[in-house]
């Protein structure tokens, strides 16, 4: 059984957390809606903890695998030549603007997850009210920014707009992209910027679990999350910016209300 909660959490993870939908609120709304809590915890050993290492671990592969060429751009020019390049710039917008997520994270993480991810209509008012927002700003905002003419001043805004992603339901690409879209970028600088933003926050959070990474590397469950949340992450990049290419994000914030209205209904049903 663990095996294919494994599975199923690792491609939860893949598609949630690089499309504007939030893999946090989707991981949470998986295992309540099967029930599987019980069956993970009854299986000791901090598997959860396993588990929940595994999927940012094979996400954090996804996206430096996908960008690597990016990445090493940006990290060579923005060490030797500062910001007297265009990579070299975005290099240190990526790094500052990571700050006030990373800070927010540090200092509001327990109250996140000890009380906001065990409140399931909490998430479906995120999913719902991050949705319009998406819908409405990229509806209504202009295309004149590619990624390369993206300013400290957007990107310090993306940043502080990141924060907001601890809340599951509101979306870490959700929120980025969004803010994007309404700084003007086109759709596809939106996802860039959004998915290279990404990645310090993920490696960060990976770096902090390194003893439990390093206890459960040998641990199947731990590998088949990890490769599963990986391979499907990598689809989920390259599906959205090339669909992005010649297409709107309505269909993501129609998703985000069906889901929203799905949640209420089986909670309501469920009488919890």
């Amino acid at each position: 059984m663990l095996w294919y909660i494994a599975i199923v959490l690792g491609i939860v993870q893949g598609i949630g957390e690089f499309l504007p939908i939030s893999s946090s609120a989707h991981l949470i709304i998986t295992r309540w809606l099967f029930d599987w809590d019980p069956v993970i915890n009854q299986a000791g050993g901090n598997i959860d903890i396993a588990l929940d290492v595994a999927l940012h671990v094979g996400t954090l592969f996804a996206v430096l695998i996908y960008f690597f060429q990016d990445w090493l751009q940006l990290l060579t020019n923005g060490l030797s030549t500062g910001i007297k390049t265009q990579e070299g710039k975005m290099f240190w917008y990526l790094v500052v603007a990571t700050l006030p997520g990373g800070v927010a994270g540090l200092a509001l993480e327990s109250v996140i997850e000890h009380f906001i991810r065990s409140q399931i209509l909490i998430i479906a008012v995120g999913l719902a009210v991050m949705g319009i927002v998406l819908y409405y700003v990229d509806k209504k905002a202009a295309q004149i920014v590619s990624f390369e003419k993206i300013t400290f001043t957007q990107a310090i805004l993306i940043g502080f707009a990141q924060a907001l992603a601890l809340i599951p339901g509101v979306s870490r690409s959700g929120i980025t992209m969004t803010v994007g879209r309404l700084l003007g970028f086109s759709r596809e600088a939106a996802a860039k910027f959004s998915f290279l933003l990404a990645t310090p926050i993920i490696a960060g959070a990976a770096l902090k679990n390194t003893p439990d990474i390093i206890h459960n590397i040998a641990n199947p469950l731990f590998l088949a999350g990890t490769i599963t949340s990986a391979i499907v992450g990598l689809i989920s990049i390259s599906f959205l910016l090339k669909y992005l290419q010649r297409h709107n994000f309505a269909i993501f914030a129609v998703y985000r209300l069906v889901l929203s209205a799905l949640i209420v209904v089986v909670y309501v049903v469920r009488g919890a």
